[in-house]
């Protein structure tokens, strides 16, 4: 039987991420919800297309991270688009604000998932890619399908 507590059930993933970015590091962060904020995530109401991360006085936040409200929520629903706090550890943090503001890279929401009860976010540190990067990567893809194609082919014959 799975443990529960190291059980990891992913709500949503950031598609876009890692198609406009290179990711070079992931780190594991905390979020701080409310309540309502909790049980709209449960429904799997929230997008993190477009959003970023940023670090402000020792402290990191997440910006255009949307947790639609809450159905059932009525006034203590909150704002759809408000900044959430990330919960790191305080040299993790300065580590980031040093790589953001020196290394020109960027702080990118990858996923939001449950570690148990709780509500996690993989947060990865990222260096922008170029066009011609994409068009590299989305080759390399098409060439890894293709070949998965011939070979799952020649096995049925």
């Amino acid at each position: 039987m799975a443990d529960k507590k190291n059980e990891r059930r992913v709500i949503a993933y950031n598609r876009k991420a890692r198609h406009d970015y290179f990711v070079d590091e992931t780190y594991e962060a905390g979020l701080s919800l409310f309540g309502t904020e909790v049980k709209s995530i449960r429904e799997g109401a929230v997008n993190l297309k477009d959003s970023f991360c940023y670090v402000k006085d020792g402290e990191i936040f997440a910006v255009g991270l949307r947790i639609s409200p809450y159905e059932k929520g009525n006034i203590f629903n909150r704002d759809p688009m408000r900044e959430k706090k990330l919960l790191m550890h305080k040299k993790e943090i300065l580590k980031l604000g040093q790589y953001v503001t020196r290394d020109s890279y960027t702080l990118v929401p990858l996923s939001l998932y449950f570690s148990g009860s709780k509500v996690k976010l993989e947060l990865g540190l990222c260096r922008g890619k170029k066009l011609y990067d994409k068009r590299e990567s989305d080759a390399k893809r098409d060439a890894k399908r293709e070949i998965e194609k011939v070979t799952k082919y020649r096995e049925r014959d």
